[in-house]
């Protein structure tokens, strides 16, 4: 691939004019954003010509890959055919309608509507409006208060930033929105008790859960969410205890159950969706993100009929909705995602193949003197780095081994994100043998240059 941009010009620009997400504005500009000019498959390539193997499909979004000239058609048709309507006005068009039949098939079961917004963000947001006016309709309006755990991410809006338990993004909200409670994290490695098992620790954290819906009052409670695996939290897989377990709770207290699926939605677990992974049965599913492999933008809540049903059969307005909302080429896109994602047999393949290489390939790094504790599910995985393997010591100034870490994997050429001193991935759908052999040599080396970084720090 050709480049035709420059590296330098870009970066000035960008100082210039561009302010990032989730960055540090000062330490970027002096260093310079790293120029992405183009992507083939399972890599882009950057403004030098250096290709990298994507080792978190973006921002766990690209299961398709990049290049996918089906998808750029889809969107070139689509512009020419209706490139924009809204569907406020009483008025809807083929390809929200086709998509939102689509989507209740894959959907778990007892879903078949869709509301839709552009980012995970907007449709938590959504949630969390359609989740309170319910329990208004149900003519039980105190039931307000939604309980979430600590450290999970469901967006960076005012309401979704609220309702996540990052106490960094709580410090920046002035203040955080009232109508939400936080509980521990189903997380064994960093929370569990000497002695106490994966299983003993998710039955555990679930019942913090039902602590949390008595000390509010089961009567102010309108629902508990999570992340079916908590992403950018540090990628945190749930014991097998821990969702039949909530489940329960909720069923016993009738509240809503809400996933966020923005992460684990399409296929990553091996699942169209991880309710089906773990057998629960949510009143509501946000997505985002890989709906179109982050070809264009798209998100959405799939409704289950307990709360579908009270809406439509409600006589008033639900005065909510985006401008975006069911756009018509981003469904176009997202149609023939799932048509490339069903013809390959993307999500089998991620059950019978692809997840379970993963495992593989990560569970080679388990015995590294840095190296705590390797996890994962489907194509999801990630590395804990301790300084001391026995007694799961972290290092001092949480990130900074992580931030080395994530530094060394992007000279060597494959995507690693450091969440504090976890080093996670989540790559596309379509990785091969080929690939997770890439990305195996890296990953040796890189914690092997990360060990000699940091030697002094670890335990004798």
């Amino acid at each position: 691939m050709s480049n035709k941009y420059s590296t330098a010009r870009m970066q000035e620009l960008d100082a210039k004019h561009h302010l990032h997400p989730f960055s540090n504005h000062k330490s970027l500009r002096a260093a310079g954003a790293r120029v992405i000019v183009g992507g083939e498959g399972a890599h882009f390539i950057d403004s030098e010509g250096k290709r990298v193997l994507d080792g978190m499909s973006g921002l766990w979004t690209t299961n398709i890959g990049y290049g996918r000239e089906e998808l750029a058609k889809a969107a070139y048709d689509q512009m020419l055919e209706l490139p924009y309507y809204n569907t406020f006005f009483q008025t809807t068009h083929p390809r929200v309608v086709e998509l939102s039949e689509k989507l209740s098939e894959i959907a778990p079961a007892g879903i078949k509507q869709i509301f839709y917004g552009s980012s995970g963000s907007e449709s938590n947001d959504t949630a969390v409006r359609m989740i309170r006016h319910y329990w208004v309709i149900k003519g039980e309006p105190k039931r307000r208060v939604i309980i979430s755990r600590r450290n999970a991410y469901h967006g960076s809006t005012i309401t979704a930033a609220s309702m996540g338990g990052m106490s960094l993004m709580h410090s920046q909200l002035y203040p955080a929105y009232e109508g939400f409670r936080h509980v521990m994290e189903p997380y064994w490695y960093g929370n569990s008790e000497q002695g106490e098992t994966p299983e003993e620790f998710g039955l555990r954290a679930a019942q913090a859960v039902e602590d949390e819906i008595r000390a509010v009052g089961p009567e102010n409670v309108a629902a508990f969410v999570g992340e079916p695996v908590m992403g950018a939290g540090g990628l945190k897989i749930a014991p097998s205890t821990y969702w039949p377990a909530i489940q329960k709770i909720v069923d016993k207290y009738g509240i809503l159950l809400l996933h966020d699926e923005v992460i684990t939605g399409f296929g990553r677990t091996g699942k169209w969706f991880a309710a089906d992974y773990y057998g629960t049965k949510p009143d509501l599913v946000t997505f985002a993100k890989a709906a179109t492999s982050g070809y264009i933008p798209l998100s959405g809540l799939l409704v289950g009929d307990r709360v579908a049903n009270a809406f439509a059969e409600h006589d008033d307005e639900f005065y909510h909705g985006y401008t975006y909302a069911g756009h018509p080429v981003a469904c176009a896109v997202a149609l023939k995602n799932i048509e490339i994602m069903q013809r390959e047999r993307l999500v089998e393949k991620v059950n019978e193949v692809t997840g379970p290489a993963m495992a593989r390939m990560l569970g080679k790094f388990s015995d590294h003197p840095l190296v705590g504790e390797v996890r994962s599910i489907g194509m999801l995985g990630a590395i804990e780095l301790v300084a001391d393997k026995r007694t799961r010591r972290r290092f001092n100034d949480p990130g900074r081994v992580g931030t080395m870490c994530r530094n060394h994997f992007s000279r060597e050429g494959f995507v690693m994100r450091a969440i504090g001193d976890t080093m996670v991935t989540a790559p596309p759908l379509i990785f091969t043998e080929e690939h997770f052999a890439e990305a195996e040599g890296i990953i040796a080396k890189v914690l092997d240059l990360t060990l000699n970084d940091v030697a002094g720090e670890l335990a004798a």
